[in-house]
């Protein structure tokens, strides 16, 4: 790829990421690092009939959709490489609120970008003789 294409590659992704504004840019980064298990949080599922709290997940803990259309999936960060998950059905009375408790520093200057060395890199089984 010669110089000036990919001069005007980047011109044009400039263009494009200025017309975001600082709080969208801010809360993607905020959402990228949730998802690598940066932000601590509190996950609390509640009864929308009698008010109570039915389940309470707490620590670096990453959401997304559940399997199933009326569910959320909770991962959380346990260890350095160890991870629980839950999977917990949504209902017409039963709702969650997701708090983050701690602040997490998120550039709205900047777009983040992160890549997983372990998809770029297949997992090799050598077997020697």
């Amino acid at each position: 790829m010669n110089k000036r294409y990919q001069a005007l590659v980047a011109f044009c992704f400039m263009g494009l990421t200025a017309c975001q504004d600082a709080a969208t840019v801010a809360n993607r980064n905020i959402s990228k690092a949730a998802d690598n298990f940066e932000v601590h949080r509190r996950v609390v599922f509640i009864n929308g009939i009698t008010g109570q709290y039915i389940l309470t997940v707490e620590g670096r803990c990453s959401l997304s959709a559940g399997e199933t259309a009326n569910s959320v999936r909770v991962t959380c960060k346990t260890g350095p490489d160890e991870y629980l998950r839950h999977q917990i059905g949504l209902s017409d009375n039963v709702t969650f609120l997701a708090e983050q408790l701690r602040d997490v520093k998120a550039s709205e200057f900047r777009y983040r970008i992160t890549f997983n060395p372990l998809a770029a890199v297949p997992d090799i089984n050598a077997r020697i003789p």
